[in-house]
């Protein structure tokens, strides 16, 4: 995996981007398929698979637990499954990194396993509330513990879990699917009902590995004790990762930006429906399903955005992506408001706080919410954002929020703490240079290819 090459950029202004690039694999369908292909009977092909630090982390814990994986290529796995029943305990604790989808999906799969676990993660995954996803496994008969309802979680193996009927309190996929996983080895029908639409990667690709599933308008039910097959699974364009050039597509004065095979499951461009409200130039072509998730090609043009007040529906299906969001409406004309998005509280950092920090350190008129936030944007084209100095707090969608920020900003950004865009999207400052970002290696001036 090719990793950063300092904790620091340097980002100049530029004002057009042009090129053809490709985003990486979608990190949350590619640890759904380590993990599904894991329990399968046997063998699971992954093609497109996310080599970066979140997934590599559930591949190692994978192999702890006794599955044997190759990785003939880094875009390429081979899974021999062990079954439903043949997980094995490890000795160790099981790192998951900085991977909270690891973690909570985790959780779930081995709740059901006949021997005890720990899960632990670096320095911010131990502050991540966990109690979310281990409440409903617990009325499902599971043993699980939490200090003070963060890590490390501590699973006392239970396999004579039963199926619940769950209304979910809140929109979460990581919970939705905890519960589901744990489903597959306990009696009888669990049913999943949710509160507002989210992402149904679980769903997809439990189907796609042989699991019988029913859904009837927000609930989904499955029946325990049903049997994996090993499968071949296409990983999408990460949409997440695209995020990034999509926005920078829209802020740019001059040039366009075309991105191939972006995954295009309506439950996670909910960042596309806003940027079209909001007047984005964006096309769409090419749309096709490979393997469990659509697929299109997306040519971004510049585009004259205006503030919009965020539809409370979308946000769920676009809650990774408001850290750029946050920089496309400093660049529109007129406000824009975001309410009801409290998860953002509770990610990799505090991203209303981390991005209002940064936004005010730009010279960025808004007003921070509890749930949210106000933007006055100040249109284009123009200097946006002042020269400044953004700190990350090591969470990486901030770090590359603020580098696309550079398209409109009057002098050189600084971002400190960046080894952690390795986790979910590794090499973005050297496919962002290709399109023509001017992003420098903080500590050696030298133009990153990281």
């Amino acid at each position: 995996m090719t990793a950063q090459t300092s904790d620091r950029w340097v980002v100049s202004p530029v004002r057009s981007l042009a090129g053809q690039v490709g985003v990486p694999g979608d990190k949350s369908v590619s640890h759904r398929a380590l993990m599904l292909g894991g329990i399968a009977d046997g063998v699971t092909s992954v093609e497109g698979f996310l080599e970066s630090e979140d997934c590599l982390a559930t591949l190692e814990a994978l192999r702890a637990l006794g599955v044997s994986i190759d990785q003939p290529s880094a875009s390429c796995v081979r899974i021999q499954g062990v079954g439903i029943e043949g997980l094995r305990g490890s000795d160790q604790p099981l790192d998951m990194g900085n991977a909270g989808t690891a973690m909570r999906l985790f959780m779930g799969l081995l709740a059901s396993q006949n021997f005890d676990s720990i899960l632990v993660g670096d320095q911010s995954l131990m502050r991540r509330p966990m109690e979310r996803a281990a409440a409903p496994l617990r009325l499902m008969g599971a043993r699980i513990e939490t200090r003070d309802g963060k890590p490390p979680v501590v699973i006392r193996g239970t396999p004579a879990l039963r199926g619940i009927d769950f209304k979910m309190p809140m929109a979460s996929a990581q919970v939705k699917s905890a519960v589901m996983l744990a489903a597959l080895r306990g009696s009888g029908v669990t049913q999943v009902t949710e509160p507002a639409p989210t992402r149904d990667h679980t769903e997809r690709m439990l189907a796609c590995f042989g699991v019988e599933l029913q859904r009837e308008g927000s609930t989904v039910s499955l029946q325990g004790g049903q049997r994996l097959r090993g499968t071949h699974v296409n990983v999408p364009g990460d949409f997440s990762s695209a995020a990034f050039f999509l926005v920078a597509g829209c802020i740019a004065e001059a040039g366009e930006i075309a991105l191939r095979g972006v995954g295009m499951n309506p439950t996670r461009t909910g960042l596309l429906d806003i940027l079209r409200l909001m007047g984005a130039d964006i096309a769409v072509s090419n749309l096709a399903t490979r393997g469990p998730e659509p697929t299109a090609d997306l040519l971004i043009r510049p585009s004259k955005l205006r503030g919009i007040d965020v539809p409370l529906e979308l946000v769920p299906l676009a809650i990774d992506e408001f850290p750029i969001f946050f920089i496309a409406a400093a660049c529109a004309e007129g406000r824009s408001l975001l309410r009801g998005a409290e998860e953002l509280r509770v990610k990799e950092s505090d991203r209303l706080a981390t991005m209002s920090e940064g936004l005010s350190a730009l010279g960025v008129p808004h007003r921070l919410l509890t749930d949210g936030m106000q933007l006055e944007g100040r249109g284009g084209p123009g200097s946006v954002f002042q020269a400044g100095c953004i700190d990350s707090h090591g969470d990486h969608r901030i770090a590359m929020s603020f580098a696309v920020a550079s398209l409109q900003a009057g002098g050189e950004i600084e971002i400190l703490d960046t080894a952690n865009v390795a986790t979910s999207f590794p090499g973005f400052a050297g496919r962002a240079r290709e399109l023509g970002l001017n992003l420098r290696d903080g500590a050696t001036g030298v133009r990153t290819s990281g």
